[in-house]
């Protein structure tokens, strides 16, 4: 091989290096730094572009996606003088590849260090009770001061989040005490309540069947009266549709005698001045009915003064019954004794039972 195709292949290689030197591909969502001898020359987008061998030098590419950084757990003083351990988590986009390479070394260091003196800043102004409940007010606290911050630097600031909050081993405990307080507080509130509520149903519905019973007896009672009362007119229609002689009805009223001393109310029985009158026709009866020969004329026994026994004791019980029985024997007796004349009835005989 002679020097002239040496030098020929020696060439044609030279040309290959130089031209893949010169031709650059940048990949979607990436952006690449162009420094000509040093200095800054321009922004490489996404695609194929050429740059000068030898002389442009890129920087390594800028991933211009949304990027999410975790930071380790920072102790931070509340203002209640309690250190809690916040873990935060930040998303941010690049928005600047020049910015980002020339303004800040280390971005994501300068981030963080960031991020833990801001959260301080607003930690320290909040208890633990209001850091724990305002989580929200603090991720919009920080984003504002991180985007402000990192603007320059050509990085946006998209979301600021609190990973977790972890008070004091002594603060939870305290804590879980006192929400299994408040929860059995709830919880007795709440059986009291039920309790209540079902007193007064209890309450309502014997009221409603107190007024039911009564509305009832009142409607029994109302019943009772006009069926007494028409028994009543039933009854004294036909005694007069049979009209009745004067020694049936002087047999009913002496067989009515021991129902009108019942009952515990009554205190004063009064034995009316008829009384003889009706023993002397019931004698007249039961003489007539014995074979002795009727009596020729009813006469009436003489009137004799009512006697009105008073009691202290709370009723009168059966004895007026038997007094009144003892009444009628003796009316038999004084009938047998005088043929169809009726014989006085003795003042023993009238007399009203104490009971």
């Amino acid at each position: 091989m002679t020097a002239g195709a040496i030098a020929l292949i020696v060439l044609a290689v030279f040309v290959l290096i130089v031209a893949m030197a010169a031709v650059r591909i940048v990949p979607q969502a990436r952006a690449g730094v162009v420094e000509r001898l040093g200095r800054y020359t321009r922004t490489l987008d996404a695609g194929l572009t050429l740059i000068v061998p030898f002389i442009d030098r890129v920087k390594p590419l800028i991933d211009l996606r949304e990027q999410v950084v975790t930071f380790p757990p920072q102790p931070v003083i509340t203002e209640d003088n309690l250190v809690v351990g916040i873990d935060t988590v930040i998303y941010f986009t690049v928005t600047d590849a020049k910015a980002a390479t020339y303004e800040v070394a280390n971005p994501l260091q300068a981030i963080e260090q960031l991020t833990v003196t801001t959260l301080r800043n607003v930690i320290g102004g909040l208890t633990l009770e209001e850091t724990l409940t305002s989580r929200d007010n603090i991720n919009s606290q920080l984003r504002v001061v991180l985007d402000e911050a990192t603007g320059k630097w050509g990085i946006r600031v998209n979301r600021v989040e609190l990973k977790s909050v972890e008070p004091p081993r002594t603060v939870q405990e305290a804590m879980e005490k006192q929400m299994r307080a408040e929860r059995d507080r709830r919880a007795a509130i709440l059986t009291a309540e039920g309790t209540k509520q079902s007193q007064i149903l209890t309450a309502e519905g014997e009221k409603q069947a107190a007024v039911l019973k009564a509305e009832g007896a009142r409607t029994a009672a109302i019943l009772r009266a006009e069926g007494e009362s028409k028994a009543i007119e039933t009854v004294f229609q036909a005694i007069h549709d049979g009209q009745p002689d004067q020694k049936l009805l002087s047999y009913q009223y002496l067989q009515m005698l021991p129902q009108l001393a019942q009952g515990p109310a009554n205190k004063i029985f009064v034995i009316p001045s008829e009384f003889s009158q009706a023993l002397g026709n019931l004698g007249g009866a039961l003489g007539a009915l014995a074979g002795n020969g009727a009596p020729d004329e009813d006469v009436p026994a003489p009137r004799r003064p009512r006697a009105q026994v008073s009691s202290g004791r709370d009723a009168i019980d059966a004895k007026a019954a038997a007094d009144a029985a003892e009444a009628a024997q003796a009316a038999k007796a004084a009938a047998a004794e005088a043929a169809g004349a009726s014989t006085p009835i003795p003042p023993e005989a009238g007399r009203g039972a104490e009971g």
